[in-house]
Formats: C-alpha cells, structure tokens, sequence
C-alpha cells in the first residue's frame, strides 16, 4: 500500500510541474463537502496533491458543527456531543442550502432531525436554526463556519496562510443552491476560485493519472457515486483534443448525468436506527417510548451507523448501546436479511440514474467501457449486486479511492486556476443539468387588434458545456420592456424531483434606457438590443450586460496614396490640372446596390423573434463584415487613357454629386439593467457583512479561549512539576532549606488560588500568575541547569585543548624553509591555549570551593566563549594550511664533480641537506624520519582534522588527555 502512494506520488509530480509564479506564492485547497463527511486537500511548492490530515489525524473529518453558549466544536468533538446534546450538533447541512422553508426537503430535515427548530425568514423566505433568543444561525451561517474550519485545518498542515479554494458540490444544484455554497465560503473569508461539481472532479482525478492512456478515440466511462445524502450517476467521454494555446491536451467531457437527491447511505442509517428503536420497544425493559427521547435516538442512530458498516461484511451483528433510557442498556441481533429487507426500496432505486444518465448522454450500456465506484454507500453489498446487474458488465470498477477522488481532484483544479502554479492542462467541459431559456411577450398586430404573443429562446440546453457566453438578440424592441430567464423544459424530471428544484422562474430583468437610445440614434438603423450571458465555471448564470446597437453609414474621409502625393507635387511644380484627377473613386455597381436594397427588404420582413447567437459566431460576421467594407470602400489607380476619360467626366458633373467611399459604424449604448430574483432572494451586503462579522466574532472568542486554556493548563503544570522537583536530589542540592520552604510556601498558595478563583480568572491574570512563580524559582532553575550543562561543556573544551596542543607542537616542528606559519601566529595560538588552560583550572578550583546552593562562578556561556575562542584560532591556521601553496625548490650541481668536463652533460639532481639528513661520508641523502617538507603542512592540517573528528566524538572513551597525544607522538 505504502509502494502505492509513492509511485502514485512520483508520477503526479511529472503531470504537476508546479513552477512559483510570484515571490509570496501561497498554498491552494479544495473542499469536498458532504452530507456526512469533508475531505480537504492542498497544493503547495514542494508538495504536489495532499489529503489534509486533521488534528485526530484522519483523513476526513464529519461535517458537524456544535454551537453552544460559549462554546463552539467541531468534526468528532462536535460528533461527540451530538449523543449527549444533539439540539446543539448541526449536520447534513446540504438538503438546506437555497431553499425555501416550503421545500419538501425542509420538511424531511425537520422529520429526521426533530430536536431542532427551524424557523422562516420573513424576508427572504427560507429558513433559519433558533436555539435560543441569541443564538440563531443560517444554514449559510453554519457552512461558512464549516469551511474556515476546514481552511484551518488546511493551514496547519500547510504551515502557511490559504485564501484560495474550490469547493466541490453536487452536479444537481441549481442555481439558488451554488449561489447560496458561494455566499457561505464569502462570510468565512474564502476566495473560491470555482465550484466544481462532485462528479467533475471524481472525473477529473481519475483522468489526470491516466493521461497516458487517452487518446483521439473517445472512450466513455460512468462513475455511480452513492455518498451519504444522494447518488449520482455520470457518464464521461476521455479524448485528445488539438487546441490553439497548448496543442493536444486531454479533455474529458460530461455527456449525461442521472441522480436521485434523496438516495443515499444516511437514509439506510435512519431506517436501521428505528428498527433498533422498535426492538428496544419490544423488550418492554422501559414505559417510555425510546422515539421520544431524542438523546436516546441519537445514540440508536451512532450504533445504526456502526451496525451499516459491520454488516457489510458480515452477515450478523449484535448492536448494543450502554444506558440507553433510564440506564437500561440495549442488545439485539440484527441479521444482514433484516437490513435488506429495511431498505427493499431504496435498493430498487439504485438503477434509475444510470438510466437517466445514459438517456440524457443519448447512449446505451454497450457505449460504456467501465463503470466506476464511488462514494462510501456503494461498499453496501446489496448496492453492488444491484447496480452490477443493472450495468450488465463483467465487474464493478473499484480502482480509484472512493473517499477521497473528489478532494483530489478538485485540487487539482484549484492549481490550474491559481497563479501560484503551472500544471499540465486537462481540459474539462462540464454539463448544465438544467436547461434554461428566456421568456418574453411582445405585442403583435392581427387582423387589426393588438394581442400580446408569449415567446422563448432556448439560451443553454439540456447537457450544454460550460463555461460559455451566449448572446441573445432582441429586433422589434424600441423601447423599454422586460424578459424572464426560467428553466427550460424539465419532463425528465419527477413530480418530486421538480418540487425539490424549487421554483422555475429564475430572474426578471427590467431593462431601462432603451428608449432613450433610438432617440438618440435617429439616424441609425438598429440592429436589435443585445443581452450578453455567461455561464461561468462554477455553473452559475450571469447577465454581464445588454446593449442597444446602431448602425450608420458615414463619409469616409479618405488620405491619399504615395503615388497620389507624388502626382500633386509633379502637377504643382509645373503648373498642373487638380491631383484628383488621377484617382477615380469606385462606385456601387448595380449588382451591389441590388443587393443592399434585397438585404434591406428582408431585415424587414424579419419576425420578432430573437436570435441566439455564441460570441464566436457574432466575432465572426464582425470581421466578414470588416472585409465587405473594406472591398467596398476601396479605390484604385487607373491608366493614362482612363485618366483622360476622368478628367472630362469629372469637369462635367459638378462637384457635389461625385460618389465618397461609404463606411457602416457601429454604435453601442450600454443598457441599464435591474434583477429581480423570483427564486430564492439573495441576502443583503448589510446582512451578510453581518454574517461574516458574527463568523469572525466567534473565530476571535475560539482563539481567545484556546489561548486561556493553553494558559491554565501551562500554569497547572508548571505548579505540579516544580512541586515535584522539590523532592529531587538535582534540586535539593541547590536550594536551602529556607529557599525550598519560601519555594514550597508560594506554589501552595498558587495551587489554593487555582481551585478558587483560576479556572475563572482571564489569561492576563493567569500569565501574571505563572510570572511570579517562575521569578520565585528562577535562580533554582538558574542553578540546576548550570549543573546538567557542566560536564559536556568541559569535555568539548578539554578535546578543543587537546587537539590545539597537538597542532601547535606538529607545527612547530616544520622546518623554517617550509614553514607556512609566522611566528605571531603560533604564538597568538599558544597564548589563547595557556590562558584558557588557566582559566578552566582556576574557575574549576574556584567552584569546588563554592557551596552548590551558592551561585555558580563557572558559567556553561563563559565555556562556550572560551571554546568559541580557542576554535577561531585554530580553524584560522587549518585553513591557512589547507590553502598553502608549496615552496619551489632549488636545482643545483653536485660540486664533488669537479674533476669532469665542463662540457659534460651529465648533471646530477640532488636534494639540498640538513644535518640530520647528511651521513658521515659526505653523501647527500634523504632524510628518514626527519620534519616535514613542504607536503608536511597539508598533512598536519589533515591530522589535526581527524583528530579533532575523532576527540569531539560523544562518550568518554573519545577524550583524549594531553600526555596521551604526546605518547602517540
């Protein structure tokens, strides 16, 4: 398993080849939330995708939160309390974002979690948590509490600040839903760089490590997710694709998806937690009913988790809870059969959304390579053997990680969009779920009577890619009017899927100003009013602008040409007739004017009805109409013989009715635009300015509280240990007895105060507590640690004096031809060694003397200079050494030949002698066991080192005394 990682670890390093971009390049993160449980993951240089690990360690952590009076928890600490307090504990958070309080999924949350109080926001119409008079919180409220959490967890992994996420959410949110996720991450101070649909990033992770095996051929893939709260099923096309910027890049495209909200892990929990309720109810071991009891089913519901994972591989359990009513404890066998049986229809629903998958795709189950597990819930026997028929494949795919696929790869997003990093492209190309179209009326004339005539436009269809910018065109308009963006055609929906989706109406725009445009622009010809879309990457819909666009025709004024300039200087020099006369201004042939009058006739003829047009599409006849004019206003140099027919024509006519080039501008006028929002209104700057500052709040006094605890906690401990230490023969030995009464007397009274007033004192008052303590046990302290540090300071030093000695003698024994050594130097080096000699003999007879309660005349820092002293002059004459460039020696002529020619070529090399090195004869010889030569200072520098290596070593065996080095000498 561990081989695993690694090698998966090692091969996204060559896909992610992060490169720093700025100098103050932050870490990046994804957040998969969901119904049960958040994964985080981050990016950061130097580690490529990385699960964030919590402070339990866990790969996960439960999305809980528990809010108390003065008190705020979180992941399993919060899930802790949920048995105990479960009015407190706030979960499954998800079927409450963007909704309204009349919601069939509010209803069901307030079914499965009775103990709370949801209440309707009179304003915005959705709901709210009431636990008391002052504590009132939103779902937004209490997501964005969950996210900052999990950033914190993400930034003491990273060791480093993050403010740059992607946040996973289920592809079936709408668009009240993401609006709401996006409101949320903003009042816990988050920079979402997308939200990316769960499904999209399964996708995406299993795409990015098998890159190599995607090419031109598409090859179609469906992932089955069954988490906690839903499923959803995916079908996915891997592809090459050639692309302008980075040439063939792999793409993965969603091509359908089918899902169920309400199927999911959760739902087969609760059904286990009341079939155990009702056994217990069967025992008669209570009067009360267990069901009223909200405690008591909060602790069915713990063991019904438990007893769902148990039983997934096993085929009989025996759940049992500890006191679980009026302390009678609870035990009953639950067979692998029952639980089947309990959840008989929800295993019925497991196909559904393949099949809705596949018709949305417009494929069929033979189109489909593989299909992949993802999500917790699918580790249910049952799901399997269902799904596994459905699909009518050989196996199931299990090969990627179904806890943690999404967080990985939406991590892997959050490095291509972040500025940090230079990732490898993947391109991805989600799928609106969806459709959406605008709505309009309009009045037409029939049979002379006006009647108002209803319209749409289909602006993204069912399984349309995004991100994408659409234009929409509106023709007949010349004054103000308004036009709804709803959903589209939404049969494939079920009756209770479409109360869940909410309300159709999206959006009322009321446009203003157009009027006021084509009175202005009179002399125009309007091309319609023009509504810019956007459907941005984390799938939400915006109207970036409308505008009322014109169109005129002008005089171009045109400059003349090089040869134009060139004939006005020649005809002025010599006298001539007007320059003009060489240009002749082409003229709209009847072909041309034929077709502006049947190019006219039909704008006119057109319908009211709207055109949608990509931005691709209007760029394009921008620039083919460029080129026609262009063509049009061109003119052209003629021949001498057409010269002459000019200049006759032109005295002719009279200058007014000569043909100009004509040009065709464009005039845009910005359109002003109010939203009105008919699905689920949007709080206010004012309220969620308020959130945040009330989420912040509550960071501040968690901070404020940790900082407490870490405070009474250091000062209990600091009371409890020198109280102990008293008894230490370390710290009996330095302290009187009047010392270690006084010492005694103060912490006593420490501990008295702490029982009575210190677990309510604040932090200033219990860090000037511990002050006082440590001042009264300073000089203790002071005292004992001297004491610990003295016998590894002297024996470094005594090793330092050792190896300075033995150099100094080596050195001292190169003779003075060779020496690289001045004088001043060795003797600068054996003043430091006698002086620190004396030094450590005399503070050490000093310190005998001294009492161990007085203080200490030898000082570990005073040591440590002396060390450091002696060290400087020591490495100063070894690197000399090491650097030392060899002394040339001389050549000379034996002089004992004498008697042989003077022409003789025969020379003799010989070595200039000392005494030592001369014997009795007279002949000149090598000495044997002389001083060192010229390579004599680089082998004492290298002796020195190694025994400096050898005498620094730990243990007392590697000192060496002074006599010894001698002896080895």
């Amino acid at each position: 398993m561990i081989r695993r990682k690694l090698s998966l670890a090692a091969s996204f390093c060559l896909v992610l080849a992060m490169v720093i971009s700025r100098t103050d390049a932050v870490a990046v993160m994804s957040i998969d939330v969901g119904s049960e449980w958040m994964k985080m993951a981050i990016v950061k240089p130097g580690v490529p995708m990385e699960i964030v690990l919590n402070k339990e360690s866990r790969r996960k952590t439960p999305a809980v939160v528990c809010l108390k009076e003065n008190e705020r928890l979180f992941g399993d600490n919060a899930l802790g309390v949920s048995v105990k307090n479960p009015k407190t504990v706030y979960r499954h958070l998800q079927n409450l974002m963007g909704k309204k309080h009349d919601n069939p999924q509010v209803a069901v949350y307030g079914k499965r979690f009775p103990e709370h109080q949801l209440q309707v926001d009179p304003v915005r119409d959705t709901v709210y948590f009431k636990q008391s008079e002052k504590l009132q919180y939103t779902p937004e409220e209490l997501l964005g509490m969950m996210l900052n959490y999990s950033r914190g967890l993400a930034q003491d992994f990273a060791e480093q600040p993050i403010k740059d996420a992607v946040i996973t959410v289920p592809a079936f949110y709408n668009q009240a839903e993401r609006r709401s996720v996006l409101q949320a991450a903003h009042m816990a101070g988050l920079k979402v760089l997308q939200l990316i649909n769960d499904n999209t990033a399964v996708a995406l992770n299993y795409g990015v490590f098998r890159r190599k095996d995607i090419d031109s051929t598409g090859k179609s893939v469906m992932f089955y997710d069954m988490g906690s709260g839903s499923t959803t099923a995916t079908i996915v096309t891997y592809q090459t694709v050639k692309t302008k910027e980075s040439g063939t890049q792999p793409q993965l495209q969603i091509r359908g998806v089918g899902f169920d909200r309400g199927l999911g892990g959760f739902e087969m929990d609760l059904r286990l937690r009341d079939h155990l309720a009702r056994l217990f109810n069967e025992q008669k071991k209570s009067t009360k009913d267990v069901r009223e009891n909200h405690r008591a089913m909060a602790k069915l519901l713990k063991e019904a988790q438990r007893l769902k994972t148990v039983l997934s591989a096993n085929v009989e359990f025996m759940a049992q809870v500890e006191g679980l009513i009026d302390e009678i404890d609870f035990k009953a066998k639950v067979t692998r059969a029952e639980f089947e049986d309990l959840c008989a229809d929800l295993f019925e629903r497991v196909p559904h959304p393949v099949q809705d998958a596949l018709t949305a795709a417009e494929m069929n189950l033979d189109e489909i390579e593989q299909v992949i597990l993802v999500g917790g819930s699918t580790r249910v026997p049952k799901v399997q053997e269902v799904l596994l028929k459905a699909v009518a494949k050989e196996e199931l795919g299990k090969n990627i990680n179904a806890d943690e696929a999404a967080a990985m790869g939406a991590v892997y997003q959050a490095a291509v969009l972040s500025k940090a990093f230079k990732v490898t492209p993947f391109l991805v190309r989600d799928a609106t779920v969806f459709p959406i179209q605008v709505d309009f009326t309009r009045e037409v004339e029939e049979d002379g009577a006006k009647t108002s005539k209803h319209s749409k436009r289909i602006l993204f269809q069912r399984m349309a890619p995004y991100p994408q910018r659409k234009v929409i065109t509106f023709n007949r308009y010349n004054d103000d009017f308004d036009f709804n963006i709803n959903y589209g055609d939404l049969n494939f929906l079920s009756q209770e899927d479409l109360s869940m989706l909410g309300s159709m109406n999206l959006t009322t725009v009321k446009l203003s100003g157009v009027g006021r445009s084509f009175q202005k622009h009179t002399h125009a010809d309007s091309k319609g009013i023009k509504a810019h879309f956007n459907m941005d990457e984390s799938g939400v819909l915006l109207l970036d602008r409308v505008e009322s666009v014109f169109e005129t025709v002008v005089v171009e004024k045109e400059e003349d040409s090089t040869l134009t300039k060139l004939g006005n200087t020649i005809s002025t020099l010599f006298g001539g007739g007007s320059p003009e006369i060489a240009l002749n201004l082409t003229e709209p042939t009847q072909d041309e004017d034929n077709t502006s009058e049947k190019e006219a006739k039909d704008e006119n003829k057109k319908d009211d009805s709207q055109k949608v047009e990509s931005t691709k599409d209007e760029s394009e006849k921008s620039t083919s109409d460029g080129k026609k004019t262009e063509e049009k206003d061109a003119s052209h140099l003629t021949d001498d013989k057409e010269e002459k027919d000019s200049e006759k024509k032109i005295k002719a006519e009279d200058d007014e009715n000569v043909t100009k080039p004509l040009k065709k501008t464009k005039i845009s006028e910005d359109i002003t635009i109010e939203l009105i929002i008919n699905d689920v209104l949007n709080p206010t700057t004012d309220d969620l300015n308020a959130s945040k500052k009330k989420l912040l709040d509550l960071t501040d006094r968690d901070l404020a509280k940790q900082e407490r605890e870490k405070m009474l906690n250091t000062l209990e401990a600091f009371i409890f240990e020198t109280q102990d230490k008293l008894y230490q023969d370390d710290y009996q030995l330095v302290v009187t007895e009047e010392e270690r009464e006084q010492i005694s007397s103060k912490l006593s009274e420490a501990s008295t105060w702490m029982d009575d007033e210190g677990y309510s004192a604040t932090t200033g008052q219990l860090k000037e507590k511990l002050v006082q303590l440590k001042h009264v046990c300073k000089d203790m302290f002071f005292k004992v640690e001297e004491r610990r540090k003295w016998p590894d300071r002297l024996a470094t030093l005594d090793s330092m004096l050792n190896t300075s000695s033995f150099f100094l003698r080596s050195a001292r024994l190169i003779p003075e031809d060779d020496q690289i050594f001045s004088q001043v130097e060795l003797n600068v080096l054996e003043k430091v060694i006698s002086e620190t000699i004396t030094w450590r003999n005399e503070t050490a007879a000093e310190q005998e003397k001294r009492s161990p309660t007085e203080h200490p005349v030898m000082l570990s820092k005073d040591i440590e200079a002396k060390l450091s002293l002696l060290e400087r002059e020591l490495n100063y004459l070894l690197n000399k050494a090491k650097f030392a460039k060899p002394k040339s020696k001389d050549k000379v002529k034996n002089t004992t030949s004498s008697n042989k020619s003077s022409n003789s070529e025969d020379e003799e090399k010989i070595t200039p002698s000392t005494e030592e090195g001369t014997d009795k004869t007279g002949e000149d010889k090598l000495p044997d066991d002389s001083a060192p030569t010229e390579e004599s200072a680089a082998q004492i520098e290298n002796d020195s080192q190694s025994q400096l290596k050898e005498e620094t070593q730990t243990g007392p065996e590697k000192v060496k005394s002074e006599n010894h080095i001698g002896d080895e000498l």
